[in-house]
């Protein structure tokens, strides 16, 4: 039984769906669920219409019709004899959206947003499924919600494990082994039927959850990138692809910022031994890279992990007192209730410096928090490297002339903000 993902560059329009189609095509026959996340740059539009509602924005209406409009584009593009039920089926998610869009905001926007911005993964899962019924590519359209039980924690999720993988194993998996199954990322569901999501980016993920429940012999990502690579080739051309890389390195890899892998993803594939596949949707044939071997074959070369628009905060005590116990379980509860999530992290006498994503929202209301026993200055637009199995050479070339404002090393590991 195989677990596959594709994320949204495979499905951003109705040739990349349709190529989708050619890769499944090879695996007619065999036991396969496929995980999709949004339609290309779905999740980013969806995002606005979920702020501009719950702000009451005017412009509401017009991001709702620019959803609308690309995902009719694609359906126009692939969907030629499909029969009018199920082509209601799909025009009906949209008119729902339309009517969650007219009840009066919660006040709560992270659960708004997830109610919201969910949509997404429903739309391109059960677009595909439709289009790969009507190519003879015979599949059944199952609500991930149905399985992945979560807590109420609105944009990341935590996953109720013994729930969801009764569900799975029990009402899952006899589905899968007689039928290719389609269902969507990103998604669960909480105790009240709200929907929760697990995390930007987090279809990954949520290949991995299916994978566990269901006892899966492995797990595909499909990307638009040969593998798993040393570092982003759009940042440093000369990157190369890891070939075999083991559980702990792909973990270290994911947490540090390697946007090719969902930092959640490999633990519960670890606790099962079962193998991760990054591979290419665009050469489905080429080899990829494979995550699970052993710590003694992995091949890895020098890594370098890029996360930009990163801030950097001081925090110091306006009474003087010493950075030690007492203030730091202040400063970190205060992290934890706002979800300012820590990239890099120093501790002095008399300052604690943080480098952070910037999400000004957060920080904002961190400030708050904040503001009244301590001085913080922040400094913006900054950049996170993170480096490994480097030398002085390389590790000159990388940084260049650029000024480094922290540098920590742990291990094999080098972090700089530049």
């Amino acid at each position: 039984m195989r677990v596959f993902k594709f994320g949204g560059a495979s499905v951003k329009n109705a040739e990349a769906v349709k190529n989708v189609g050619k890769v499944l095509e090879t695996f007619g026959g065999e036991e396969v669920l496929v995980v999709v996340s949004a339609m290309g740059k779905t999740t980013n539009a969806l995002e606005l219409l979920a702020k501009a509602y719950y702000n009451g924005d005017s412009n509401k209406n017009e991001l709702f019709k620019e959803v609308k409009t690309f995902h009719d584009e694609i359906i126009k593009g692939l969907l030629h004899t499909i029969d009018s039920r199920t082509y209601h089926d799909i025009d009906n998610l949209f008119i729902e959206l339309d009517c969650e869009l007219e009840n009066t905001p919660d006040k709560n926007f992270d659960k708004i947003y997830d109610q919201i911005v969910s949509y997404g993964e429903i739309f391109s899962s059960r677009i595909l499924s439709a289009y790969l019924n009507e190519t003879g590519i015979k599949n059944r359209w199952m609500d991930a919600q149905n399985f992945i039980s979560t807590d109420d924690t609105y944009r990341e999720g935590k996953v109720d494990w013994e729930s969801t993988s009764m569900l799975i194993s029990k009402k899952l998996k006899p589905i899968v082994k007689k039928q290719m199954v389609v269902t969507q990322g990103f998604i669960g569901r909480n105790k009240d039927n709200f929907t929760v999501t697990l995390g930007r980016e987090g279809s990954d993920y949520s290949a991995a959850i299916f994978a566990y429940g269901l006892d899966a012999e492995q797990v595909t990502i499909w990307k638009d990138v040969a593998g798993v690579m040393n570092a982003d080739p759009k940042k440093f051309p000369d990157a190369i692809k890891i070939d075999a890389i083991s559980y702990p390195s792909a973990i270290e890899m994911a947490y540090y910022g390697a946007t090719v892998i969902h930092p959640k993803t490999i633990q519960p594939l670890q606790s099962k031994q079962i193998p991760l596949f990054v591979k290419s949707f665009l050469d489905p044939q080429a080899k990829g890279t494979v995550v699970g071997v052993k710590k003694e074959e992995e091949q890895l070369p020098p890594t370098i992990i890029s996360k930009g628009n990163q801030v950097l905060l001081a925090i110091s005590s306006k009474d003087f007192s010493f950075i030690v116990e007492d203030n730091l379980s202040k400063i970190f509860n205060a992290f934890a209730l706002h979800k300012v999530k820590i990239n890099l992290m120093q501790n002095s006498a008399i300052s604690f410096i943080v480098c952070v994503d910037n999400e000004p929202e957060k920080i904002e209301k961190l400030k708050e928090n904040l503001g009244s026993a301590y001085t913080l200055q922040v400094n913006e637009g900054l950049e996170l490297l993170t480096i490994s199995n480097y030398d002085e050479a390389s590790l000159n070339k990388i940084i260049g002339n650029k000024d480094i404002l922290i540098e920590q090393k742990t291990g094999k590991n080098l972090q700089v903000v530049i």
